[in-house]
């Protein structure tokens, strides 16, 4: 265990920090969801992940996503990796720069115990989650979360044992609702909680989701 890691058990304990680091955890797309769901998870404690995406940081991106304005041109999923272990240098990341085909879905997150679905359009979303729940993961899919206000319309929805959803089902990122860091930011915190929720277990005598 080392310091960032004793840090984090002095918070949740030794025993729920080690069932953290046994869980494995998919993210599909490392954007604005991916990579801001991603490092709430690092700090929550989690240390195997999965990390996929095939596109570069550009200027335009850093207005969301866990980036920096000298990571501009790298491939997401490596700059991601970097930003991960420079809050916790003894992770097991599986790293790759490709497109999620829908036809490799169970050879990159076969493996995995958790799945972020974190793409932009609407219509790939469906078809990740489509193709992810027969694995009988747990998923966590967003929906609905551009423009800015109304926080509270992010919502968490249970829709079945192993898939959830977070967002307002409504607005879509566009030119009129352009994706922005506060609800990008809520949508992918809520997606980290209830992933730590579901492993963690009961906590302040909650019982885990």
């Amino acid at each position: 265990m080392n310091k960032v890691e004793e840090g984090i058990a002095a918070h949740i304990g030794e025993e729920r920090l080690a069932r953290l680091q046994g869980v494995k955890i998919g993210i599909a797309g490392c954007g604005g969801l991916g990579s801001n769901c991603a490092m709430h998870l690092v700090r929550s404690g989690f240390t195997r992940f999965t990390l996929v995406d095939f596109d570069r940081v550009e200027f335009s991106n850093l207005n969301r996503q866990a980036f920096f304005n000298d990571q501009v041109g790298q491939y997401k999923a490596e700059a991601l990796a970097a930003n991960m272990r420079a809050v916790n240098p003894d992770l097991d990341l599986d790293i790759y720069v490709e497109r999620v085909d829908v036809a490799r879905v169970k050879k990159l997150f076969g493996d995995c115990d958790a799945v972020v679905e974190a793409f932009d359009r609407a219509a790939a979303k469906k078809r990740l989650v489509e193709a992810l729940l027969p694995l009988g993961r747990l998923v966590v899919s967003a929906s609905g979360i551009g423009g800015c206000g109304d926080g509270d319309a992010l919502v968490t929805r249970r829709v079945r044992d192993n898939f959830y959803l977070i967002g307002d089902g409504v607005t879509e990122c566009s030119l009129d609702t352009p994706p922005l860091s506060p609800r990008v930011g809520i949508a992918a915190a809520k997606q980290a909680d209830v992933i730590l929720a579901h492993f963690l277990g009961p906590m302040n005598g909650k019982e885990g989701a």
